[in-house]
């Protein structure tokens, strides 16, 4: 019997020490997960979701920049020394316009957007225009995309090599041929009709003629709309 109980005694004594250990190594275990695995792993779960739905973006609207204003010059080209301009920018702002970097002008936008620019002076030659948006507190926009606007005042030149004014025809065909020059991008209209102009400058075309006087005015314009006319009279005698 002193056998059988020292015996139970020993194996109770090691189940308890078992359980000791086995209970410590449950709270190691436990503190290991709760201090190193658990936050990496809620750390790697946060850098997935971020990653496939990335938190959006808060824009604070004091950071928004001003959009430049939008110029409106239906030409490249013009023979006056003022031109007006239209435009849209921002409700309530102001425009400032530039001529090759000079601020030339200053208007008030409506309420719809609008604004319009009056006798903005240009210089001969080349002429680079741009706009920026402007509001109270100084905050303006970036410049507008830039305009070039060429100023020519001079007529382009025009030489007609036939017929000679005057010019009798008589029977055979009913036609006379025009020929001449005028500078390269010019065009040439005979009696208002227009005529090809090959890129010298150089024009040939065939009219028809009526009985007795022919009246004949010919005109080149170039891209500013400078126009130089010639005037010349054919007689057809049947």
């Amino acid at each position: 019997m002193s056998y059988r109980y020292k015996a139970a005694r020993r194996l109770q004594r090691k189940s308890k020490r078992n359980f000791i250990i086995t209970l410590i190594l449950v709270v190691a275990l436990l503190y290991i997960a709760f201090v190193w695995i658990l936050p990496n792993l809620i750390g790697g779960v946060s850098i997935i979701k971020n990653f496939t739905n990335p938190a959006k973006k808060i824009i604070n609207v004091d950071q928004v920049s001003l959009a430049p204003p939008v110029l409106n010059i239906p030409f490249e080209a013009t023979n006056t020394g003022q031109i007006n301009i239209s435009g849209y920018s921002t409700p309530g702002a102001k425009v400032e316009v530039f001529v090759d970097d000079d601020k030339k002008q200053t208007v008030s936008v409506s309420t719809d957007g609008s604004f319009n620019i009056n006798n903005l002076p240009l210089s001969l030659g080349n002429n680079e225009i741009s706009g920026k948006t402007v509001v109270e507190g100084g905050k303006e926009s970036l410049p507008s995309k830039t305009l070039r606007i060429l100023y020519d005042n001079e007529k382009p030149k025009l030489n007609l090599n036939e017929p000679a004014d005057n010019k009798t025809i008589r029977g055979g065909d009913k036609k006379v041929k025009f020929s001449g020059k005028t500078e390269p991008g010019a065009q040439v209209f005979i009696n208002n009709t227009q005529v090809i102009v090959d890129k010298d400058g150089n024009f040939s075309s065939d009219q028809v003629l009526n009985d007795g006087d022919n009246n004949f005015e010919i005109k080149a314009v170039d891209s500013a709309s400078n126009a130089t006319e010639i005037s010349r009279k054919v007689i057809f005698q049947p």
